[in-house]
């Protein structure tokens, strides 16, 4: 059974979208990074959700306790990539549960 931590993390209708735009990383806003390689800003995240960035920050905080995205800090900029396999992992989970 899923348990509470994953329900809750995912019950936010906006970690979905999040999850899908990290898959496909588009230009990152910090100069010299590179989305593929190093994810994506936490200020482009935020700005797409329409959200302030401590708000942004909260719903990756609550994605990265899953395991489903890494964060990697570069200069002030937070980045966070995706987790395929952990995506992976959960999905299957949740198609066992229905």
């Amino acid at each position: 059974m899923l348990d509470r931590a994953v329900m809750a993390a995912l019950a936010s209708p906006k970690r979905p979208h999040v999850l899908e735009w990290l898959r496909y990383p588009q230009t990152p806003c910090a100069p010299g990074c590179d989305g593929v390689d190093d994810g994506v800003c936490v200020l482009f995240i935020a700005t797409k959700l329409g959200v302030a960035q401590p708000t942004a920050t909260a719903h990756m905080q609550a994605l990265a306790r899953l395991g489903l995205v890494s964060s990697k800090r570069i200069s002030q900029w937070t980045f966070y990539k995706c987790d395929e396999a952990a995506l992976a992992a959960l999905k299957r989970k949740i198609a066992e549960e229905l």
